[in-house]
């Protein structure tokens, strides 16, 4: 746990003594130096890996280079303590994406193998307590069933597998972190949370193109998305679901915005009617939660 203090106010207040707010200094000293040299080193390791991977560009180098970073940066952080946290996390970080990069591309986009190898991304997640790899995790899940775009045309691929398979897998997260441990909680939690963004990707790009491939007109999923959006929003609001609420009205917002233009237009008029309900809009959020903050503790989700 992390706390900010205003030592020298402190002092003044006489709650805590000269010689207290010295030793106090001394660690954020000590936490400083360590935070440069985990810059320097987490910096280090990034060079070194885009050197050898622009001198020999190979799928195979990417994974050796992958394999390496991902394997240091997980005994880095399996080894306990802050010290080396941040050079952990960038290793993690870095060789996980070399090395579901590498192994993608010399299993040519395989399906199989990229639903392999986001489950071995959570998993090392789960392992490593990362809640960056359990993000990495979803949006690999999360492309590999068809959550991205061909620019060719502006078609998104399958909105609606990707949409029901986000969805499932938002509720089992959920679901699941009501009876995990506080650590593995807050990475079910992180995981549902960019499954819940993943998700109005879908929704916002089916209302723009709709689904070739059910052969859906974007105005069935605008519907959806809109009773999603509320559905949703008020669920959020009964069980004080804070980060929900304003997920819901961010995208809600969004879509609001994306019928209102292409409806209106982007006229003079449009933009000022626009911006007037986007302030309004922002007001009514920070209302709410300024209201949730003060009548009970906030949730974690």
């Amino acid at each position: 746990m992390k706390i900010t203090l205003d030592l020298t106010d402190l002092v003044e207040r006489g709650q805590v003594t000269a010689a207290e707010a010295e030793r106090l200094k001394g660690f954020a000293v000590a936490e400083t130096g360590a935070l440069g040299t985990n810059i320097l080193l987490a910096f280090g390791a990034a060079a070194i890996a885009i050197g050898i991977g622009v001198l020999i560009p190979t799928a195979l180098t990417a994974i050796v280079i992958g394999a390496v970073l991902f394997v240091g940066g997980l005994a880095l952080k399996l080894a306990g303590g802050t010290r080396w946290l941040l050079l952990a996390q960038v290793c993690l970080t870095i060789g996980t994406l070399a090395l579901s990069g590498g192994i993608s591309v010399l299993a040519e986009g395989s399906v199989p193998v990229n639903l392999a190898i986001a489950m071995a991304v959570g998993a090392a997640a789960a392992l490593a307590r990362s809640g960056l790899l359990a993000s990495l995790a979803v949006i690999a899940f999360a492309a590999t069933i068809g959550a991205a775009t061909s620019y060719q045309g502006a078609i998104f691929w399958q909105p609606a597998l990707s949409i029901v398979l986000l969805a499932a897998m938002t509720l089992a997260l959920y679901l699941t972190s009501l009876r995990l441990p506080a650590a593995y909680e807050r990475l079910a939690i992180i995981a549902a949370r960019v499954a819940i963004l993943m998700l109005n990707f879908g929704f916002l790009i089916g209302s723009l193109f709709g689904d070739s491939a059910i052969d859906q007109p974007p105005l069935t999923f605008s519907i959806a998305w809109a009773v999603v959006l509320l559905v949703t929003g008020l669920w959020a609001i009964r069980a004080n679901r804070r980060w929900v609420v304003n997920a819901a009205a961010v995208f809600g917002g969004i879509h609001f915005f994306i019928q209102w233009f292409l409806t209106l237009g982007p006229s003079a008029l449009s933009i000022l009617g626009g911006g007037v309900l986007l302030i309004a809009f922002g007001l009514i959020i920070a209302a709410f939660n300024r209201r949730r903050v003060g009548a009970q503790p906030a949730v974690a989700a």
